[in-house]
This record gives C-alpha cells, sequence and structure tokens, in this order.
C-alpha cells in the first residue's frame, strides 16, 4: 500500500472500494439474487464512479465488464475437464458430448440476444430504473418460493438429470426464457434456473447451465465493452489500472469459492432461500427509492431516467448474444 500511495491520484479508500464492489459481483454473480440490485445498493452509498478520477464514468463502464470476464474464468477452470474436449486421453464418444454441450450453451444464448440487440434503446429508455429492479428482484423472489413449494407438494422428480438428457428443444426453451432477463433485476441465472427446473431438470445441473452460459455472453460484452472504452479513445492512468486489476483478482478468487459452493449448495437444498432474499432486497430497494424521493423530490426523474447510465453491466449485455448478467 505504501509503495500504491506514490501513484499520482492513488486513493487508498477508493482501491478498498474497488475490492468490496469485487467481492459482491464475484459472490453475487452466480447466485440467482441479482448483482443488478446489489450494485445499485453499493453505488448508491460509496460513489465509487466519483472516486475513480477522470473519465470516472467511462472507466466505471468498462471496470465492471472487466470483472465479469474474470468472474467468468472461474468458471472455465472450475469446469475445464466438463467443457475442454480436447484434453489428452480424451474418448471419441467424450468430445461428442461436449460438442453437443457447446451447441446447447449457443441455443441457451441465442434468443435473449436477438431481443436484446432489437429491444437495446427501449429496454434502456423505459426499464432501467429502481423501481423496475425493485419490482423483479421479489417477483422472482415470489417465483422461486412458489415453484420450490409446488414441486415439494407435488412430489414430482426431475427427468433430466445431467447434460447428456439435454436435447435442443431443453436449451432453446431455457433460452426463451432468458429473454426475460433483458428486464434489469431479473438475474440471468436466476431465470435460466428457474426455467429449467420447471422443465423437469434437476438443481444441480440447473445451475451447471446458467454457468456455462455466462461464459460466451460475459466474453462477448467484454470485448464489445473494451472496443468501445479503447475505440472511444480512454485512457486509464496508473491508479485507475491498479484499481482495475485488483478488482479483476478479487472477482476471480471470489467467483471460485461461490461457483463451487452453490455446485454443492443445490445437491442438498432447495432455492427457496435465495427467493426470500431476493424479496427481502427488492424491499430495502424501495426503502431506498422512497428515501431518495422524500429527500430530494426533484431529483426523482434523474432515479428513473438516468439510472441506466450507472449500471453498465445492463447496457453491455444487450448487444451481444447475452442476456443479463447476474447477473
Amino acid at each position: 500500500m505504501v509503495c500504491l500511495a506514490g501513484l499520482e491520484g492513488f486513493d487508498p479508500i477508493t482501491l478498498l472500494k474497488v475490492i468490496l464492489l469485487a467481492i459482491v459481483e464475484g459472490i453475487t454473480e452466480w447466485l440467482p439474487i441479482s448483482s443488478t440490485g446489489h450494485m445499485i445498493v453499493l453505488e448508491e452509498l460509496l460513489d465509487i464512479k466519483g472516486s475513480l478520477g477522470p473519465n470516472g464514468d467511462a472507466v466505471w463502464d468498462f471496470f465492471m465488464v472487466v470483472i465479469q470476464l474474470f468472474a467468468v474464468l472461474a468458471v472455465v477452470v472450475v469446469f475445464f475437464k466438463e467443457l475442454w474436449p480436447w484434453l489428452p486421453k480424451r474418448t471419441r464418444e467424450e468430445r461428442k458430448e461436449i460438442y453437443w454441450t457447446w451447441l446447447y450453451i449457443v441455443i441457451g444464448c441465442l434468443p435473449a440476444g436477438i431481443f436484446g440487440i432489437l429491444l437495446d434503446d427501449l429496454l434502456d429508455q423505459y426499464l432501467y430504473n429502481f423501481i423496475t429492479v425493485s419490482i423483479t428482484l421479489i417477483v422472482y423472489g415470489a417465483a422461486f418460493i412458489l415453484l420450490e413449494l409446488y414441486l415439494r407438494k407435488s412430489g414430482k422428480k426431475p427427468h433430466i438429470s445431467s447434460l447428456r438428457d439435454f436435447t435442443w428443444k431443453t436449451a432453446l426453451i431455457i433460452g426463451i426464457a432468458q429473454v426475460l432477463s433483458l428486464i434489469p433485476g431479473t438475474s440471468r441465472s436466476g431465470v435460466t434456473i428457474l426455467a429449467a427446473l420447471l422443465i423437469g431438470v434437476n438443481r444441480e445441473t440447473s445451475a451447471k447451465f446458467s454457468f456455462y452460459v455466462s461464459i460466451p455472453v460475459m466474453a462477448g460484452a467484454s470485448l464489445i465493452k473494451g472496443i468501445d472504452f479503447f475505440g472511444g479513445g480512454y485512457t486509464m492512468d496508473a491508479s485507475q489500472m491498479v484499481y482495475v486489476a485488483v478488482g479483476c483478482l478479487v472477482a476471480f478468487l471470489v467467483s471460485l469459492l461461490a461457483v463451487k459452493w452453490l455446485t454443492g449448495f443445490v445437491k442438498k437444498h432447495t432455492f427457496m432461500g435465495f427467493g426470500i432474499y431476493r424479496i427481502a432486497l427488492g424491499v430495502v430497494l424501495i426503502i431506498l427509492f422512497c428515501t431518495v424521493l422524500k429527500e430530494d423530490p426533484a431529483g426523482t426523474a434523474a432515479v428513473f431516467s438516468g439510472f441506466s447510465n450507472s449500471l453498465p453491466e445492463l447496457r453491455v449485455s444487450l448487444p451481444c448474444l447475452i442476456p443479463l448478467g447476474n447477473r
């Protein structure tokens, strides 16, 4: 820290804020609780963009996407053996199964990517605000609870226990459901898991497939944002590079733990707890919004119309073959 303090513009407090954001991103990107909702709270509390120095808005946008990319690298590491077809001693049949897995991943990404491109401007104009996020957090939280209660009461057993049991129709249905994740606060992993459970996929495979589809999603988002950032003539000073590098490392390490934890958790537990948590977070956001409204009525319009500019996670996930990140 002493050496870093010599960098022009470096602020230890900003670095701590970056670390906190990266920790939250590394956790919430993979759990079906909406990373967007959490970033709203943290952005409101920490004023991170104002702490980043020159071109703070652009650096923040770039930072949010790049730490998502490093979070996705954790999925690649954890599931490398299951997703890389050219490992030594891999049989032809095993390679064939992995090729089919990647086909399902692509199919699962296409619908939301197409609709995202078509609806980008409309979503940006009308849905990126506090209220939308709060409502979707609560609605999908209730959906998780109701679905788990239904599955418990009906006694239905899943008939799809691994990706070997997938068909292109299974992947397409999940992909179509992911169109809903274009609505802020829905959670890409959350809607993927809900759709998979509804059509008879077991919890472990539902969670795994949500991890898998994140790879092209976040890789595409990061590529586009990188082109926009550097193509737009923006640069980062040494301090900003340190913030981004530390954030990426922390997001990667925390994501490793989160992915492994959720993979083990769903083997023995339901998603009901996540539903309860989503509802609680949605209520917190509504309270936060009402507080802003009470303290600054004139600023309410900014909360509605301008809030999308502070949520690059949402904006960059639309132009590619991408549903929302934990989205």
